[in-house]
């Protein structure tokens, strides 16, 4: 069976002040029955990390450079996220894909990069709402998940967060037949590249304005296996309720 997961990205959001929902979180939910993960900014990764110490959420970065060394200002590479506390790390973010023009091809050698740090990589893949009213939705899937993840990713080292574009942040969600549509085929995609054994231990996480209102329903959709949340996430009381919620799933 697949471990449910709960991984909140806090994106640029988050001073040491925002350290204090995480004690809340813990105080609150001491022993998840899901795998809980929290990526914050690069500046808190260490003081978060120290935080969790002894407790069941792990902690993760938000990108990496796929060079473990070198002249590259500003970057982080998957080797530093390691050594800052890092577990995971999120990778081809639809953020990451429109603000610094990532292609597939450079997710790929991200993830192959954090896979050689010994992270797990949560690759995202999604569409645009212009891609979804085109019906391109299954195509540009299909064409991420085939440039963006490396042959040496396994149940162990990736999961597959689906985020539709037009859905993140701005409070629409998709309905659950075509979260289903995409989850279900996903799963198929990576059966067929890796085989039905391999790709049945990944696991899928749905994002796009996931809070405790909905995350219930969302859950119990076919091949959702736990959600990659933006803005609930900085906020104990919403970002537990969603993970109640995937306990109870």
């Amino acid at each position: 069976m697949r471990r449910k997961m709960a991984a909140g990205n806090w994106k640029m959001n988050g001073t040491a002040e925002a350290l204090g929902e995480v004690d809340k979180l813990l105080a609150a939910h001491p022993a998840p029955s899901c795998d809980v993960l929290i990526c914050p900014p690069a500046t808190l990764l260490h003081r978060l990390s120290d935080r969790l110490q002894g407790s069941a959420v792990r902690a993760g970065g938000q990108d990496c450079h796929a060079a473990e060394t070198g002249a590259h200002t500003g970057d982080v590479s998957a080797a530093m996220l390691r050594d800052a506390g890092a577990t995971h790390v999120i990778l081809g973010h639809s953020e990451r894909r429109s603000d610094h023009g990532e292609a597939d091809d450079t997710v790929r050698a991200k993830t192959e990069a954090a896979l050689g740090a010994d992270l797990v990589a949560i690759v995202c893949v999604g569409e645009t709402e212009a891609q979804r009213d085109a019906g391109e939705t299954l195509g540009v899937i299909s064409t991420q998940l085939k440039g963006s993840i490396p042959d040496g990713a396994s149940g162990e080292t990736l999961v597959v967060a689906y985020e539709p574009v037009w859905a993140i942040g701005t409070g629409r969600t998709p309905t659950l037949d075509q979260i289903a549509e995409v989850h279900d085929a996903i799963r198929a995609e990576l059966s067929e590249r890796f085989g039905a054994e391999a790709a049945d231990a990944v696991r899928l996480l749905y994002g796009g304005s996931v809070k405790p209102a909905n995350a219930e329903e969302i859950f119990g959709v076919s091949n959702v296996d736990g959600a990659l949340v933006g803005g609930a996430s900085l906020k104990a009381d919403d970002f537990g309720g969603i993970i109640a919620a995937l306990d109870a799933s």
